[in-house]
């Protein structure tokens, strides 16, 4: 007989197949958006802009806790959105700004995150769709590969990092800081989150390392703009990994003041990720000590840190399920 965590298996695996290969998975986005509306019709969080140099950076809280960000250059009016899975809230913050949509840009194909591209592109006519095409992105018009740049005028730079393991085709994309004179602005889709990453749907352990080690080689000051509203949540299972780390604790503090009045949590930054994240400290003896975990003899350092992150994520699960 299956064992009850394997059951628990196959019922994941027969939904996750639902929901991203059948009509029934946009069934049930479109279901998703209209309770969140009627649930939060301003939104699920309160949301400020970032304005950095003239680029303005707007999260858009949509679904019950995803983001998706409407990237601006104010001195020509163009705008291109990250994952606007749900076309409504996208657009009006389009028309408020009074902004042309030159493209979106889509780190993977499931609903939450793509289901308002082909809604957008149908009213932006000129609007390009970017994604990977190994991730069957709706409306996808550009596909991309790893370490492409794309350019939006002289000043909205981006470049696209292959980052599998979340699905097949995720990638993330990088606004380039040097072009605007300040830091760098990461969207990561749901490959890293404030304090977490995502559960690996498509991928193993060594595949999702590699894509965390492409954003843990990224500079410090790097503003990170993830695609949920994890924060609580996950800083509270950060602290029962790490009890002992003092940068997480004081994080989560100021995390808990912003939720309760309902405030967005994002940006971070990497250089504070880097302290309390956990997926991004697989190589921190002082989380290995916290797991009781200690690498075998004959085996080698990347392997030992693709099982850090294994253990990690089991235990996240468990986490999930109490």
């Amino acid at each position: 007989c299956p064992t009850s965590q394997e059951c628990v298996l196959f019922k994941t695996t027969c939904r996750y197949s639902l929901y991203t290969r059948t009509k029934l998975g946009y069934i049930f986005h479109k279901r998703q958006m209209r309770k969140a509306r009627e649930r939060y019709p301003a939104g699920h969080s309160r949301t400020q802009p970032t304005i950095i140099n003239g680029i303005k950076i707007i999260p858009v809280p949509i679904l019950s806790d995803n983001y998706s960000y409407v990237v601006i250059d104010t001195a020509s009016n163009m705008a291109v959105v990250v994952d606007p899975a749900d076309p409504q809230p996208v657009q009006a913050c389009l028309e408020e700004e009074g902004v042309a949509l030159q493209a979106v840009l889509c780190t993977h194909k499931h609903w939450d995150h793509s289901g308002g591209n082909r809604a957008l592109k149908r009213r932006y006519r000129s609007c390009r769709v970017y994604g990977n095409a190994m991730d069957n992105i709706p409306g996808l018009t550009h596909p991309l590969s790893d370490k492409d740049t794309i350019d939006f005028g002289t000043r909205l730079r981006f470049r696209a990092f292959y980052t599998p393991g979340h699905t097949a085709g995720h990638i993330i994309y990088l606004l380039d800081g040097r072009a605007i004179g300040g830091p760098s602005s990461l969207f990561s889709g749901d490959l890293v989150f404030l304090s977490g990453c995502g559960r690996m749907f498509e991928g193993n352990a060594s595949t999702m390392l590699s894509s965390l080690d492409t954003v843990g080689s990224l500079n410090d000051d790097t503003l990170l703009w993830p695609g949920h509203e994890y924060a609580k949540d996950n800083l509270v299972f950060a602290a029962e990994v790490e009890p002992c780390n003092v940068v997480q604790k004081q994080k989560l503090l100021w995390v808990l003041q912003q939720r309760g009045q309902r405030l967005c949590t994002c940006p971070s930054t990497l250089a504070e990720e880097k302290q309390y994240n956990p997926f991004l400290r697989s190589h921190s003896q002082d989380l290995h000590r916290a797991l009781g975990l200690q690498q075998k003899q004959d085996e080698d350092w990347t392997s030992y840190r693709a099982r850090v992150l294994e253990e990690l994520r089991r235990r996240k699960d468990i986490y999930k399920d109490r």
